[in-house]
């Protein structure tokens, strides 16, 4: 008997045993005794539709008699495995997304510029993109395009010397903030909601809320959960090339106002939103929002009369965004946002650190702290937001984790909160949300949890001069 195995990508000696004598026969390079095939590619688009089956963190399912599965064949294969050689077959890396950039690469935006410098700065080589006025501030904002071969600082500091009183910062681009990680599956998704106590039947009774303000990506509006509730979805961008993905607009859309009755029910159902849609796709899989399509749609929810707005997005510090904050406030409007998904020891992340905007970092079930929960002194309260179940992009439901899903619960019990008093001031509200809150951290405020874990199981008896909803 004689057998005898050859790899290419090494000279191995084979063993024979010729009459029950073990003889080493040395093997020639080039040659390969068998081959495996690559393994076959998860059919996996990106999307998050029904995440019912199990499978691992990545929503792979593992089922060894799965058409996908490639189980190989014959002893070679066994053999192969016990030893761990190599195939001849060479595998394609996996390539990592490009990073998403900070900014627009030769774009500013400016706000309060005066027809006079902008006559100047074309001059200088400056170009008008767009321009629109802004009621929110009671001005025009203008998006410039750099001169080829100046920098962004340089272009900044030549605008701001032809206007000393206009804002002028980048057009810096701002992304959702949520992390794709499957984990219950069927029967074991249970509503997070419940470790803030959250009122199920009883919270359409107490409070008729205001109407809720959505900046976000796209939403399924034919999805089962939102088909019969009071949705409006405000698209920004007409291109469809560049249309944004509906995974995480969907997924925030239905846990606030899902209908009572689907496998997602919103915290509101029945509550009316307004949703602008002011995300675009970059690359393959990001979605992002810029400065100038940011501040278009805070006006257009300050002239819808919306009181409370959810912004499950963050990015860097930007002066023209700033501005636009403080104007909404000054206006009455409330802005909940997401704290950050980018480690416990990033820097602060905004809209959430300004000092106008209630800052919201999630928690598990355990009440412990999300791992990538940005830390800081800007953090305002804490909500449920790891491995909450919630809408999938086309049907069904899956898991969702990060800040994105945790600013909801926030925004919701603020809604119920000022039912009563639409124009509660910031002052007054944030007195009122720390009786609702339980002190988990360190005692008082503190980098983690803010003045402490939601609890939302008072939130009538808060409202409870309001009158019954009619909802």
């Amino acid at each position: 008997m004689l057998l005898t195995v050859k790899i290419k990508s090494l000279r191995l000696l084979a063993a024979a045993t010729i009459g029950g004598v073990l003889t080493v026969l040395p093997l020639p390079l080039g040659d390969a005794g068998f081959t495996m095939p690559a393994a076959l590619a998860d059919d996996d688009d990106g999307d998050d539709d029904d995440g019912g089956g199990g499978g691992d963190d990545n929503g792979r399912g593992g089922d060894r008699d799965s058409p996908a599965y490639h189980r190989g064949g014959g002893g070679f294969h066994d053999l192969r495995s016990l030893f761990r050689w190599p195939s001849r077959e060479r595998r394609t890396p996996m390539r990592r997304p490009a990073p998403t950039p900070e900014q627009a690469h030769n774009e500013l935006i400016a706000i309060g510029l005066e027809e006079d410098a902008i006559a100047g700065l074309t001059q200088e080589g400056f170009a008008v993109d767009d321009r629109i006025q802004v009621s929110l501030i009671g001005s025009e904002m203008v998006r410039l395009i750099v001169p080829a071969g100046m920098t962004l600082d340089s272009a900044r500091a030549a605008v701001v010397a032809r206007s000393a009183t206009a804002v002028v910062d980048l057009n810096h681009f701002y992304q959702p903030q949520s992390e794709n990680k499957a984990g219950c599956s069927g029967e074991g998704c249970a509503l997070v909601r419940e470790i803030v106590g959250w009122p199920t039947s009883e919270i359409t009774r107490c409070a008729k809320p205001p109407r809720i303000g959505l900046i976000d990506t796209a939403i399924n509006i034919d999805h089962v959960t939102l088909t019969n509730t009071r949705l409006e979805v405000i698209r920004l961008s007409e291109g469809e090339a560049t249309k944004s993905g509906a995974q995480h607009g969907t997924a925030v859309a239905a846990l606030l106002i899902g209908a009572s009755d689907s496998r997602v029910p919103g915290l509101l159902p029945g509550a009316e939103l307004i949703a602008v849609d002011a995300f675009q796709r970059s690359g393959k899989s990001a979605d992002i929002a810029n400065i100038y399509d940011l501040v278009r749609a805070l006006d257009m929810l300050v002239q819808r009369d919306v009181k409370v707005v959810n912004l499950s997005l963050t990015g860097p510090a930007n002066a023209v965004l700033e501005k636009s904050v403080k104007a909404a406030t000054e206006s009455g409007m409330i802005l909940v946002a997401a704290a950050g998904n980018d480690g416990p020891n990033a820097k602060p992340v905004y809209p959430a650190a300004y000092d106008d905007v209630i800052a919201v970092t999630a928690v598990d079930k355990g009440r412990n702290p999300y791992r990538r929960a940005v830390r800081g002194d800007y953090i305002d309260i804490a909500a449920p937001g790891v491995g909450v179940w919630t809408a999938a992009s086309i049907s069904g439901a899956r898991q969702k984790t990060g800040t994105s899903f945790a600013a909801p619960f926030v925004t919701a019990a603020v809604s119920v909160l000022i039912a009563g008093d639409p124009d509660m001031s910031h002052e007054s509200l944030e007195a009122k949300i720390r009786q609702f809150t339980d002190d988990i951290g360190k005692p008082g405020k503190d980098p983690v949890f803010g003045w402490g874990l939601l609890n939302a199981s008072r939130l009538c008896e808060g409202s409870s001069d309001t009158k019954p909803s009619a909802l």
